[in-house]
Formats: C-alpha cells, sequence, structure tokens
C-alpha cells in the first residue's frame, strides 16, 4: 500500500472541508513516543505511513495477517518539501535489518532495544491487534537521524474500500497467477486468480493483486513494492479522471477517514484538513518513489552505507536525492521535480577519470557485467563491482546515479547506446545492462537518451499507460 496515504490524507482532508463528514478519526497515544528524538531541522515536513495487515475489524474478512497481532506489511517515510510542490517517499522493505529502540508496550513497561532485527517487529511489540505505530516512528526516526512530524497507519478494510469506490483500478499481469502464488504453502497450486493480460481489480481482489509474492517477477518483497507503486499510480489517476467533487469525494472520504489511525497531532478534523491542505500544491508527477539503499543478507534486507545515510542526509537539508535545491532552482532547465535528467549532454570527449561506479547485468544474458567492467576499466572509469541486478528484464540500460552525481551519469550515459539516468537513493554511480547492451557488447560515445518528466517509480501523468507497458511495468521491468 505504498502510496496509498498521500491520496487518503489527501481526498480525507477535502472530504472534511466539502461534505462536512462527522466520523471520528482514530489515533493512537503519543505516550510510547521517545523522549529520545532528533531535532526538528528539515525544512520540510516528514511523515511516517504504516501499512497494517491486521485482523482486527473488516479487516478478518480480507485476508490480513494471521493470528491476533497486528503486523506492518509496507511502510515508507514521505518527505515533503519544504517549497509544498515537490515529494519523495522512501519506502523501508520489512524484512530490513535495523535497530528497534526502546518502545512502551500497552501495559506501560518500557522494552530493551533489539539488535539486527526485522523491521516489521516495531509494530508487532506489545502484541495487540492494532499494532504499536508509536514504536515504528521510535524506529524510523532512530535509523534516519529525522524526526517523524506525522505518523499514518492504514489498514486493508480502507484500501479495499477505496478501491471499489472510485470503480476499480486498472492493472496489467505479465502471465497466470493463482492461488499458491498467493498462499505459497498449498500443497497444489489451485484455481486461476488473475489471467495474464490487462483487466480492473476493486475490493478484495485488489487486495490480493497488492499482495502477491509469488509467481510474479523476482518473488521478492523489493519486488512487490514496485509493484504497488505501479498501482497506487494508477489508482490516483482513476481518482483524478472522475474530478474532486462532492460526489464522487463522498465514498472516497468515508472510506479514507475509515481507513486511517493517525497520531494526535492529526486527530481532528481541522487539523487533518490544515495538513492535508498543505500537501494540495503538490503535483503528483513531482512525487518520487525510492527504496532505501538495500542489499540482501540472506533471506532478509541489509541497509547499504554510506548510501542511506546520504539519502537521510539530502532529506534533512531539503534537497532532492539528486542533491538539488528543491525551492524551484533550475526550474525549465530540463530538470524534473523528481530529479530525472531531460537535456542533452555536450559532445566533449567522455573520460572515465575520477568515476566510480558498479556494474549490474539486468538481463538473463550470462556474463554482460564483466564484460561492461573491463570495457569501462579500460576508458579509466574505476569500478567497484560487477554483479547481477535485482530484476533481469531490463530492455534499456539505465544510469542511476546519488546526490551531486548527474553530470558523471549523463557522461557514462554516453557510452551506452539508448542508455538513459535516473537519480537513485544510492550514493554512487550504477550502470544496470539492459538487452541493448546485449545486443551490441561495445560502448561508443553518444548522446543519451533523455530520462522521461515521471520515471517508472514515480506517480503521476507520466507514467506510462500502454497496456504492453503497464505489463512490463507492473512486473518491475
Amino acid at each position: 500500500m505504498t502510496g496509498l496515504s498521500f491520496l487518503v490524507l489527501l481526498v480525507a482532508g477535502v472530504g472534511w472541508c466539502y461534505l462536512k463528514l462527522t466520523g471520528r478519526i482514530d489515533t493512537f497515544s503519543a505516550d510510547g513516543i521517545s523522549g529520545d528524538r532528533p531535532p526538528d531541522s528539515s525544512n520540510g515536513q516528514n511523515v511516517l505511513v504504516i501499512g497494517s495487515d491486521s485482523r482486527a475489524g473488516e479487516n478478518k474478512e480480507l485476508g490480513g495477517g494471521k493470528g491476533a497481532v497486528g503486523r506492518s506489511d509496507t511502510a515508507f517515510l514521505l518527505h515533503v518539501y519544504a517549497d509544498h510542490r515537490n515529494a519523495v517517499a522512501v519506502s523501508i522493505p520489512r524484512d530490513t535489518l535495523v535497530d528497534i529502540p526502546a518502545c512502551k508496550t500497552p501495559g506501560g513497561r518500557w522494552t530493551a532495544p533489539q539488535q539486527h532485527v526485522m523491521f516489521n517487529g516495531a509494530f508487532s511489540v506489545g502484541d495487540t491487534a492494532e499494532g504499536n505505530p508509536a514504536c515504528t516512528q521510535n524506529t524510523v526516526e532512530h535509523l534516519t537521524g529525522l524526526r517523524v512530524d506525522h505518523t499514518v497507519v492504514v489498514d486493508f478494510a480502507g484500501f479495499s474500500a477505496l478501491t471499489s469506490a472510485v470503480g476499480g483500478v486498472p492493472v496489467c499481469l505479465p502471465e497466470d497467477i493463482y492461488q499458491r502464488d498467493l498462499s505459497p504453502n498449498r500443497p497444489t497450486r489451485g484455481e486461476l486468480v488473475f489471467a495474464t493480460g490487462p483487466q480492473t481489480v476493486s475490493g478484495q481482489r485488489a487486495l490480493d493483486y497488492v499482495r502477491i509474492r509469488h509467481g510474479i517477477g523476482d518473488g521478492s518483497d523489493i519486488g512487490r513494492i514496485k509493484r504497488q507503486q505501479a498501482f497506487i499510480g494508477s489508482l490516483i489517476k482513476k481518482v483524478k479522471s472522475q474530478g474532486l467533487n462532492p460526489t464522487t469525494l463522498l465514498p472516497l472520504a468515508r472510506a479514507a477517514t475509515d481507513s486511517m489511525t493517525v497520531d494526535p497531532g492529526l486527530g481532528s478534523a481541522d487539523r487533518l484538513l490544515k495538513f492535508a491542505m498543505s500537501m494540495k500544491n503538490i503535483d503528483l508527477r513531482n512525487t518520487k518513489f525510492v527504496t532505501v539503499p538495500w542489499r540482501y543478507e540472506g533471506s532478509r534486507v541489509a541497509i547499504v552505507e554510506p548510501d542511506a545515510d546520504a539519502l537521510w542526509a539530502a532529506l534533512k537539508a531539503d534537497r532532492t536525492i539528486d542533491g538539488q535545491d528543491a525551492s524551484g532552482k533550475g526550474r525549465g532547465s530540463g530538470r524534473s521535480a523528481g530529479g530525472a535528467s531531460q537535456r542533452p549532454t555536450t559532445a566533449a570527449p567522455v573520460s572515465g577519470a575520477g568515476i566510480s561506479l558498479a556494474v549490474y547485468n539486468g538481463t538473463r544474458v550470462d556474463g554482460l557485467a564483466a564484460r561492461a567492467a573491463e570495457l569501462l576499466r579500460a576508458r579509466g572509469f574505476t569500478v567497484t563491482g560487477a554483479a547481477t541486478a535485482s530484476s533481469q528484464d531490463h530492455a534499456a540500460t539505465v544510469i542511476e546515479y546519488g546526490p551531486d552525481l548527474r553530470d558523471q551519469a549523463e557522461a557514462v550515459a554516453r557510452l551506452f547506446a539508448g542508455a538513459r539516468t535516473e537519480p537513485s537513493a544510492y550514493a554512487g554511480v550504477r550502470v544496470v545492462l539492459g538487452t541493448s547492451f546485449a545486443q551490441n557488447p561495445s560502448i561508443d560515445e553518444a548522446t543519451p537518451t533523455p530520462a522521461p518528466s515521471a520515471v517508472p517509480s514515480a506517480v503521476g501523468d507520466g507514467a506510462r499507460s500502454a497496456d504492453e507497458d503497464l505489463c512490463k511495468d507492473l512486473s518491475y521491468g
């Protein structure tokens, strides 16, 4: 449910304004928020969003987590820049290994800190059906060094109601999905749940779609996060296409307010409305979704340093993930707010001197990463590693770059035919090879293909919508 909060907050806030809903907004106690918090040093706002798969209430009928303990299905930190026109959401995979600080249980006891444990364990501290959002907030603040201004929990029932209220969301499946893909412990594959191709899903089927982990793509939680982000893009576009008017807002606003549990700072209609209105000028094309820099550690996910520290530092300084000031500098110069490069580079000769990078094979052709690494070293580049990418179905080569490395990435992109550059949460430069390189495994100077105004991980009107592209995007191509 990554990205859902933006829609939920906006719809809920506008709904209160236009429709005068009288429903009660659920809040969690602030008693469990740690007294040892980072200073409020950011010029923007940080909102922690937690997707809960609790079986409490209506969620029980929708296939929430097993048992009576609330669990966190997904979480991300949304940084709203000080200009209130740009935002970036950093997903934190539930299997990420982190340190959980002391947290308060419902009985009033503070737990001992935990080291190197799964991130989603923070939400389950205290073993309650509602979960422990304060503990997750403590963990995120401890991890990032960023002060969380607000925390929002969105549950399954609310998600289901939202997708039904808009009349369903268009998706596309690259392959057939069976019951065992939803429940891997089944002895047989069971009945067909989703057929290959474009279709519209809502309610329970929408939940089943965003929860698919096996039988599609690489079967990882990282892949599922990308698919959820693409789904939210389709959902938001569907809402926008219907118009934000009282007729369409009433069912959406009811679903939104019923789906949320918020911190006391958002626990009234006036506060929720004020916060939602503070985000009303954010163009969804300027909302960038990334995942915290990561690598696999066995079956778990480890955070990559110093890449993650560089990301948190950029957000603390209210800078975009490509190192630019988000206040509006450079607008009109060919840079999208999400940080994707759109301008062609000059024709100066490419030199690898002073540029370090890693190479990843994004195809199923063996030996490509080693081949590209050899060619780049011959050009004077420092290659820090060559490995297989997390997915192997990239068509074009992508040059990803961290803060302040855009120029280096554009220089590298000139060596790969049809390559595009994209900002990344990682601190360095990463070459993810596509089949275009497999067809011609050589490097020659050329002008790189500009990145689109909204790259596939961004939500907004710029996202690809053709059925064949959507199928490719939703399988994390």
